[in-house]
């Protein structure tokens, strides 16, 4: 991607030189830290794995899912899945159930797999990747039910994810496993159909269209994992087939009570170190920055203006969520990839996501465009806060301003005392 700019006396730079930014102060969040241990987890899936063992015959064909998302200890998870198949005398494979991400293609989601370290070598066991579907059956509205052909022509599937709120829709199931089933299992070309008229009617959709997969596919059960605010298994569960609709809401619940958040509901700027699909489908998470893509979902949070630093290697230049920003940095956007984010944006249906905003070339100029255009604030004392990205959010820092209220907060210990930004003489913070 080329954008026609020139660096040297940058018109932006030269407007934002003259906004004086306030001192910042460290503070703890104090989020739930509960989780299981990256060690017990192999152990934990194989026991929660082992009502499956009479449903696996020898030689079995079983298809195991993979996403695209950044799940804690995904590949091992994944792995040991595998060896239990194995121990059953079945016969495993692993494929790609990630929608339209990775470009929609199949060598893209391949190349997401391998960034988690997911190959061949190390499950030990083929990965199948196509772009392929089978149309399963239709649902009672007449919607068409499109599956990746691997998975359909297996003779066993066992779903694994992550339960948690989903970015652009509310219901009893959100993203979790029959969204797995539904968007990731159908490729890009069953996910552009179920889209097709946004998320808004997503969550009465999904298990409608989830139950004529689980009738027309041979669904042996699922594992099911949450994460705390800190990117680390709290809660994993094995289900049987027959056991997913009903006890996924209840995961549901109790992942939304682990979610991380930001402790303050009146703010100037957000300034966002990083972001990418690795940390959310709309690479910052709208639930934890009040920023949604789309209009039917409402916030209580008052962010005025969003500054967005970079973008993270591992969400392979795919920039969706970009549009929930106001300012960035040219770094970010040359490392934009269109070719991977527009697949994954046309197939939601969400055009706004995508959309470059104001960008500056430096992390300073980025910072102060987004507090100078900022109305009805106190610039004498601007309520500014700063996040690595909406998957850390346990050490940030506020402004000399919000101080005394994050004193007064139970949730936030004070951790510092004020300084000034670290920029360097490029105007940069790392």
């Amino acid at each position: 991607m080329t954008l026609k700019t020139k660096k040297e006396g940058n018109v932006v730079t030269k407007l934002a030189s003259g906004t004086q930014l306030p001192r910042m102060v460290k503070i703890r969040q104090l989020l739930d830290r509960s989780y299981i241990d990256s060690e017990d987890i192999p152990a934990l899936v194989a026991k929660e794995l082992e009502p499956m063992r009479p449903r696996i015959r020898k030689g079995m064909r079983v298809a195991i899912t993979c996403g695209s998302r950044g799940v804690a200890n995904v590949a091992i998870i994944t792995k040991t899945i595998v060896d239990f198949i194995k121990s059953c005398a079945g016969d495993p494979f692993v494929f790609p159930a990630m929608g339209s991400h990775g470009g929609a293609t199949t060598v893209g989601q391949r190349e997401i797999l391998t960034s988690y370290g997911i190959t061949e070598e190390f499950l030990g066991c083929p990965i199948l990747a196509s772009m392929e579907v089978v149309q399963a059956g239709q649902t009672e509205e007449g919607m068409p039910v499109f599956v990746d052909r691997y998975a359909y022509e297996a003779e066993g599937i066992i779903l694994w994810g992550r339960v948690k709120a989903h970015t652009a829709f509310r219901g009893p199931y959100e993203s979790g496993i029959l969204k797995m089933a539904v968007i990731g299992m159908g490729k890009q070309y069953g996910a552009d159909h179920v889209h097709r008229d946004g998320f808004s009617d997503l969550g009465r959709l999904l298990p409608m269209i989830a139950k004529v997969i689980f009738e027309k596919t041979k669904i042996l059960g699922a594992v099911a994992v949450v994460e705390n605010a800190f990117d680390q298994i709290c809660i994993l569960e094995g289900f049987l087939k027959e056991e997913i609709f009903e006890r996924e809401p209840d995961l549901l619940r109790r992942s939304k009570q682990r979610l991380g958040r930001i402790f303050f509901d009146d703010i100037d700027v957000l300034v966002v170190d990083r972001f990418g699909k690795d940390i959310s489908g709309d690479g910052m998470d709208p639930n934890i920055t009040g920023r949604y893509a789309v209009p039917y979902m409402k916030s209580d949070k008052k962010v005025q203006h969003v500054a967005v630093l970079d973008l993270t290697e591992a969400t392979h230049g795919n920039c969706n969520g970009i549009g929930l920003a106001d300012v960035a940095t040219h770094r970010l956007v040359k490392k934009i990839d269109v070719d991977c984010t527009y697949p994954n944006v046309v197939t939601s249906t969400v055009l706004c996501t995508p959309k470059i905003p104001l960008f500056t070339y430096t992390n300073k100029a980025c910072i102060q465009i987004a507090l100078k255009t900022c109305n009805y604030i106190d610039r004498e004392h601007p309520r500014i806060v700063h996040i690595m990205d909406t998957m850390h959010l346990e050490e940030i820092e506020i402004s000399e301003a919000m101080v005394e209220e994050a004193r007064k907060n139970e949730h936030v210990q004070v951790t510092s005392e004020p300084f000034d930004w670290p920029f360097d003489k490029d105007g940069n913070l790392w």
